[in-house]
């Protein structure tokens, strides 16, 4: 057996793999999982720690929780609070740093992009707040509110509201059914005592991957790493899964957002693989012939035509089975109908015909040039990896452009006849509320089997 490279034996670690300039390293007193990726072209560097735990971890009940526990995160910590004046927003922001979080189905994320010098700093409070985080009520109850304003503003969004039935009618099951920032009841009266549990349950290094990118050396960075986090012990009890699935769709299903304004939008969404198949690969292609730019199928077919304003495609990988959505924003006058109409024979001419070389090397550049503008600089790296953190596997986000590159036309007519079936839609208007007799005249599209 090989040995380790020396440059990744590191005292206390173990080096689990490379890929793409980043290395994978588990620190051996609580299983907290590290990666890091040396950038020196700018004196800056971003720590990142993103918590396997989201949405996709929570009931009815606590639906927000991950989310509402994410804006506690920042009421201070046993070392960093106001009261001991080193309140750590207030210190870094001072120094020019720029930190924020986010939470999503998958993952949770903190993050802070600043100088090198600063990166002690940075660690610090991330490794404090992990488990020493200050969760009172008070804090619950301002945060509250803060967060129940952000789920109003969402739902004067007509395309928002959509996109939020349009989860909740294509998942029964599965907690994709339920957006991120929760649904309203549960936002005002979960307790303090609940997000203490959903925080003492996956808040632990073991469950945790800290990600630091930039003008670093790596053997002083873990070091750091280690000083900071070994304080923590692993979790007494194990993480706990999520076993719901999604029970198999045997039908094709509708929703309809009706409410005052002029929007006018046309969903159609469809079951697709876990992020980790490789199935992903021919479908976001299949996603940019379709709808990605001015030479795409449906926007010549819709915009190009009058039909549609703009169009939104939809392939963001999950952790579990998702979505493949392509959202209409129609002109005055357009028929919902005739909209699904079109966007089905574009998909069927697909499933019988194929695309052509000259769309599959479009795509594959239009790709290409989005990756490589996720890696200016290491705030977009991070970003980026955190999602394929996200999704289970930190190296599809340093694979990703090779396995794109390989994507062949008969791989995307496969997926297309595959996945853009009846069985696996959903159909979702949304329709101003003095259209909204016009239901009664809307027919059902049928789509054509495999």
């Amino acid at each position: 057996m090989p040995k380790t490279p020396q440059k990744h034996s590191h005292s206390g670690y173990e080096y689990i793999k490379s890929s793409g300039g980043i290395d994978e390293y588990r620190l051996k007193k609580n299983g907290l999982t590290v990666l890091l990726m040396l950038e020196r072209s700018v004196p800056v560097v971003n720590v990142m720690v993103t918590y396997h735990v989201g949405s996709r971890n929570e009931a009815l009940g606590y639906t927000g929780a991950a989310h509402l526990l994410e804006h506690l995160l920042f009421k201070g910590s046993r070392k960093f609070n106001k009261k001991n004046k080193n309140d750590i927003t207030e210190v870094l922001e001072t120094r020019g740093a720029r930190l924020n979080a986010s939470t999503w189905n998958d993952r949770t994320n903190y993050y802070e992009l600043l100088s090198r010098d600063y990166l002690d700093e940075a660690l610090a409070f991330e490794a404090d707040r992990m488990r020493h985080a200050f969760l009172k009520e008070s804090g619950r109850a301002s945060e509250m509110t803060v967060v129940r304003n952000e789920f109003e503003r969402g739902e004067n969004s007509a395309f928002e509201a959509l996109d939020k039935q349009m989860w909740a009618s294509a998942y029964q099951a599965h907690p994709y059914h339920h957006s991120t920032i929760g649904w309203r009841s549960d936002i005002e009266h979960i307790s303090i005592k609940r997000l203490k549990q959903f925080y003492d349950t996956f808040y632990w290094p073991n469950n945790a991957t800290v990600s630091v990118l930039g003008d670093l050396d790596r053997t002083t960075a873990l070091g750091k790493i280690a000083y900071y986090f070994g304080v923590h012990s692993r979790s007494p009890h194990e993480i706990p899964g999520m076993y719901t699935t999604e029970p198999k769709q045997e039908g094709e299903r509708r929703t309809v957002v009706s409410r005052t304004g002029q929007s006018r939008i046309i969903a159609v969404a469809h079951k697709i693989p876990e992020g980790l198949h490789p199935d992903t690969y021919p479908l976001m292609v299949l996603g940019i012939i379709l709808a990605g730019g001015k030479a795409s199928r449906l926007y010549r077919a819709l915009v190009d035509k009058g039909y549609a304003t703009e169009l939104f495609p939809w392939t963001m990988p999950f952790h579990d089975n998702g979505l493949f959505i392509i959202y209409a924003f129609l002109t005055p006058g357009t028929e919902h109908a005739s909209v699904e109409k079109t966007i089905v024979s574009v998909y069927e001419r697909i499933k019988k015909h194929g695309i052509t070389e000259a769309e599959l090397l479009r795509a594959k550049a239009v790709v290409a040039a989005e990756t490589a503008f996720g890696r200016d600089g290491v705030y977009a790296i991070a970003g980026a990896l955190n999602e394929a953190i996200a999704i289970g596997d930190w190296t599809f986000y340093t694979n990703f452009s090779k396995n794109i590159e390989t994507v062949t036309r008969e791989e995307v007519m496969r997926v297309a006849r595959e996945y853009l079936v009846s069985d696996q839609a959903t159909i979702g208007y949304c329709i101003p509320k003095s259209a909204k007799k016009l239901l009664s005249r809307i027919p059902s599209i049928k789509h054509s089997g495999r």
